[in-house]
């Protein structure tokens, strides 16, 4: 299913408007959500949960919001 799978630009997806780390946090978060989702519902099948969370935030499905830092 993920055979063709290529590693998305971080600004290709959010046009720099998130920070590296909130995407590693974000997706990481979700990924784990995949794995619980998948754990409880035993009909799920996820092979790879860090591709489909970034898949997610990739189709905008998923949004992540930083808060505003006024230094």
């Amino acid at each position: 299913m993920y055979d063709h799978y290529t590693r998305p630009s971080v600004d290709d997806i959010f046009a720099g408007k998130v920070s590296k780390y909130a995407l590693a946090i974000a997706v990481a978060k979700r990924a784990r959500e995949i794995t619980e989702l998948a754990q409880t519902d035993k009909s799920m099948n996820f092979d790879k949960p860090v591709i489909v969370a970034v898949e997610e935030f990739q189709n905008h499905q998923y949004a992540i919001l930083e808060p505003d830092i006024d230094d």
